[in-house]
């Protein structure tokens, strides 16, 4: 609109049933914007609040004496969270004397990476930490 008094660009913005902003107070002469004020808080809201996305963590345990079927399903439910688009943290515990095998378990995590290859990506891969083996799996990006 150009450059107005101040008090002729409040009149125009009454008139519309606006609000005048002002943009760029360092400017000179000041810059404003006739807009309504509420209706652009809301956008903006909306505008921010759509873009994040919560990833959660889903934890799946088991014992080193799992049977096929049993971690079959634990597969099965894995996969289900990788498509979910959630994380995936593959937990298995140890008693007593069972820590001794460890190296055993890693058939375990290796056939589990071999059957989710194609749709998730390893973010921290089987590592022991006291007396449990933890890996975490992402979904693939792309």
């Amino acid at each position: 609109m150009g450059i107005l008094p101040i008090r002729e660009a409040i009149n125009i913005a009454a008139e519309h049933d606006l609000d005048l902003i002002e943009v760029a107070p360092g400017a000179a002469p000041p810059v404003c914007k006739i807009m309504d004020y509420g209706k652009y808080r809301y956008q903006m809201s909306k505008k921010h609040s759509t873009k994040h996305k919560t990833i959660v963590v889903k934890e799946v345990k088991m014992r080193p004496q799992i049977n096929e079927h049993d971690l079959d399903l634990k597969i099965r439910n894995i996969k289900r969270f990788i498509e979910e688009g959630n994380k995936a943290k593959v937990t298995i515990f140890f008693r007593g004397r069972e820590i001794v095998h460890a190296s055993l378990s890693r058939k375990f995590f290796d056939k589990i990476i071999q059957e989710i290859s194609g749709m998730a990506n390893i973010e921290q891969s089987a590592r022991l930490e006291g007396n449990h083996m933890t890996m975490v799996l992402s979904p693939k990006t792309g």
